[in-house]
């Protein structure tokens, strides 16, 4: 799939990150420590990409990710408030698996938690999404991209577009890292951490 370039960035720490709870689609809100990653990565963007400035920026609509988009555009020294929303972009939900922990959910539902693990690309949790429909729906905002872009939202999300811009494979996709201090860049169907 050929996109133009695109500057990533996962939103900044949440509480429910810290506890390991599954936020999906829930709005919680950054805590300091969030907030002081999205500063550095607004300013890692404009010392290292400063052509960024001119990009199209756009965000998912939970608050995590607004938030997060409006502290890096300050830090990059541009409106806070000038850029677009992609529902797109929210992060897969875990439908009424959210709020759990996952050892919560291993002491209620061992064998759901069991079930994911095993097919984790393509299991839904009851009344939740799975990798393979995020995406999709991911796929269709990249088909619709026409000049490089700046995005925030959520590691779902991220990890979803290393699958189908860097080419890494369904099993790595939903085990891969994705730091919410670091700003990823790719461009050419190559992906680089800032």
């Amino acid at each position: 799939m050929s996109v133009p370039t695109i500057v990533f960035i996962r939103h900044g720490e949440t509480d429910w990150n810290v506890e390991e709870r599954l936020q999906g689609q829930r709005d919680i809100p950054l805590n300091d420590r969030g907030r002081l990653q999205a500063r550095r990565n607004g300013e890692t963007v404009l010392a290292e990409l400063p052509e960024a400035i001119g990009y199209d920026f756009v965000a998912s609509p939970l608050t995590r990710s607004r938030d997060t988009m409006e502290i890096v555009r300050t830090a990059m020294g541009l409106d806070p408030k000038a850029y677009r929303l992609d529902d797109r972009l929210r992060e897969l939900t875990f439908g009424e698996w959210e709020g759990f922990t996952l050892a919560e959910l291993s002491a209620r539902y061992a064998d759901a938690v069991s079930a994911r693990q095993k097919d984790k690309w393509g299991y839904l949790p009851p009344g939740g999404e799975s990798y393979r429909l995020l995406s999709e729906r991911v796929a269709g905002w990249l088909a619709e991209l026409r000049a490089p872009t700046f995005a925030v939202a959520h590691g779902g999300v991220g990890r979803v577009l290393c699958g189908l811009l860097l080419g890494r494979p369904p099993e790595a996709v939903v085990s891969m890292e994705f730091p919410q201090d670091r700003v990823l860049l790719i461009e050419n169907g190559t992906g680089t951490w800032l």
